[in-house]
């Protein structure tokens, strides 16, 4: 293809008339029709808020906090962009309006300025490009080459007050890189309305005014509705919104955001970017093509293997944040890989931690039979983390029904460390065993904080970012997880080590340790001091493993996350549930 051009190609994606209308998803399917012809793919996510990241930030707020290698704690976005695209981002991916004015406070309070008056345009606005810049040239795959291309997914929506001086600032960039280096997509709602289903443009004709306005010209319109946008619809957006009608684009609802990416190529997307940013131009090595074209086989079959697959296995998640599926979108998303690899089709079911409670059964007996019997239905059971005390001695009474009913059993980080409380009290008979983070007097303090961590500052103090896990000597001969690791050719080195991403605070008080091995509750993998536990297994059971890390953040589509998988490949194995009423505590016991 041409003479090399070294200049970054910029994609910018904005959003009009709501929030949450799939900006994020559109601009990952983008960034993966674009790899398909070779072509390196970084994303950037601007977050218009104040907080400097994502950290301590509620789940009921902003949905999942995702993790990445260096430990930056990022929006969720960022895990779409690495799932769709197989990067690896850092944290300055995600920039944010508190990153920005910290960075030019600084700057003013060394004298940076030379005394002038600082200001939003252009000094914040400058702070802005640069850091997009800077950020566009970092190498992003194991090629360690500079990208291609760089989406730029702007949070929030066309209008809002405090995505103002962004919008600004990209209307400087686009002059900035040039018009053949700098493209726009808008995404936008078209509502159908009334019994016979009109869609409506109205909505959409309104926000691109506006961002016209705001002097940005869309070049591609994508147009989100529940079917498939009327020819008279597109040619009547495309007249009121200055566009061709190639040019809008109709991103229907879908049984499975997998879809997104071929249902844009359909539309000839691809070919006007190729054209309109003239990608063409860039040099592809015959490698890279021959990649790109193998990823667009591997997709092509993955959308298709989606809606065939209607064997269910049914996992049931013990959360604390349930009524918002987002606060757990990496779990979800990596049961989705697994599924998919095994030929399942997962049928989640959401179990309120607070409800499995005792306590719970009066204040709500209904509702705290119908949590007891979705438990009792599950194939596997998967408990994630969270913070705080709320929910974990139903957490724990999930754990003890797993262990006990040899249902197969995935707990992640508090999973972990409520499946070592629950062993301590009912095995290891250590009835007055908790955790340091919810009883501070607790006799046995089998969980506690450990001293590298602050427990004073929460923005940024956690154990955090990718790090090695050794596996113990005399696991290979029958741990699971270990042989999961080793059948997705993970274990690297001589010290035959994993390298996940890790949030916590809180870890398994080493103190314990040889008491709970004792007792069969073995941690197979350790940390390179061998002071912290990072993966617990239950020999003897059919899949009873936690880990300390979030395996959930490295798991892509077509490379599914070890324990992930080991534990979807237990819970399919799982046959007929037959339940019996206990005679010591009234909870059904499951065989298979």
């Amino acid at each position: 293809m041409g003479n090399l051009d070294k200049k970054i190609k910029y994609i910018l994606i904005s959003g009009g008339v709501i929030s949450g209308i799939g900006k994020g998803i559109f601009a990952s399917s983008l960034g993966l029709l674009l790899k398909t012809i070779g072509l390196r793919v970084t994303a950037i996510k601007i977050d218009p808020y104040m907080n400097i990241d994502a950290g301590t930030m509620s789940p009921f707020e902003h949905g999942e906090v995702f993790v990445l290698n260096d430990g930056g704690e990022v929006d969720l976005d960022l895990g779409n962009y690495e799932r769709f695209l197989d990067i690896t981002l850092t944290k300055d991916n995600n920039i944010t309006t508190g990153k920005i004015y910290q960075e030019v406070i600084n700057k003013e309070r060394k004298g940076e300025y030379l005394g002038k008056t600082v200001q939003v345009v252009p000094h914040i606005t400058d702070a802005m490009q640069n850091w997009i810049e800077r950020v566009a040239s970092i190498p992003v795959d194991e090629s360690g080459e500079k990208p291609d291309v760089c989406i730029i997914e702007l949070g929030g929506t066309v209008g809002d007050i405090e995505s103002a001086p962004f919008i600004e600032a990209m209307r400087q960039f686009q002059f900035r890189v040039g018009s053949e280096n700098f493209a726009l997509g808008h995404v936008a709602l078209v509502p159908i309305i009334g019994p016979v289903g009109e869609q409506k443009t109205k909505p959409t004709q309104a926000t691109v005014r506006e961002l016209r306005a705001l002097g940005l010209s869309p070049d591609l319109i994508a147009c989100r509705c529940s079917q498939k946008l009327e020819v008279e619809v597109q040619n009547k957006i495309s007249m009121f919104c200055h566009v061709g009608i190639e040019q809008v684009i109709s991103v229907r609802d879908v049984s499975s955001t997998y879809h997104v990416p071929l249902l844009l190529k359909e539309q000839g997307v691809l070919d006007f970017l190729i054209n309109r940013l003239k990608l063409d131009k860039i040099l592809i090595s015959k490698t890279q093509v021959e990649k790109g074209e193998n990823l667009l086989k591997q997709w092509t079959k993955l959308t298709e293997d989606h809606d065939r697959f209607l064997h269910p296995v049914v996992i049931v998640l013990v959360g604390k944040y349930t009524n918002l599926q987002d606060s757990y979108l990496s779990v979800k998303k990596s049961l989705e890989h697994s599924g998919l690899n095994c030929e399942r089709k997962i049928d989640l079911k959401w179990v309120e931690a607070s409800y499995l409670e005792a306590e719970y059964e009066k204040e709500n007996p209904e509702k705290y039979r119908e949590s007891w019997e979705n438990l009792r239905s599950a194939n596997g059971i998967l408990v994630p983390g969270g913070f705080g005390f709320r929910g974990t001695e139903g957490k724990i009474a999930a754990a003890k029904f797993a262990r006990e009913n040899k249902v197969p059993y995935l707990g992640i980080c508090l999973g972990l460390q409520v499946a070592v409380i629950e062993f301590a009290r009912n095995v290891c008979g250590l009835e007055a065993a908790n955790s340091e983070e919810f009883d501070k007097n607790a006799k046995h303090q089998v969980v506690i904080n450990m001293p590298e961590i602050s427990t004073t500052h929460l923005g940024g103090t956690m154990r955090l970012g990718l790090r090695p896990t050794i596996f113990q000597d005399g696991t290979e001969s029958w741990s699971k997880i270990r042989k999961c690791y080793e059948s997705a050719e993970l274990i690297s080195g001589d010290d035959h080590h994993v390298s996940e991403r890790h949030r916590h605070r809180y870890e398994v008080n080493p103190k314990y340790v040889q008491t709970l091995e004792e007792k069969g509750l073995h941690f197979v993998g350790r940390d390179t001091t061998g002071n912290r536990m990072e993966i617990m297994e239950l020999k003897g059971h059919p899949f009873y493993v936690a880990t300390q890390y979030h395996p959930e953040y490295l798991s892509r589509p077509l490379k599914p996350s070890p324990p992930f998988h080991g534990f979807v490949v237990a819970s399919a194995e799982r046959k007929s549930v037959v339940k019996s009423k206990s005679k010591t505590n009234g909870i059904s016991h499951i065989s298979n």
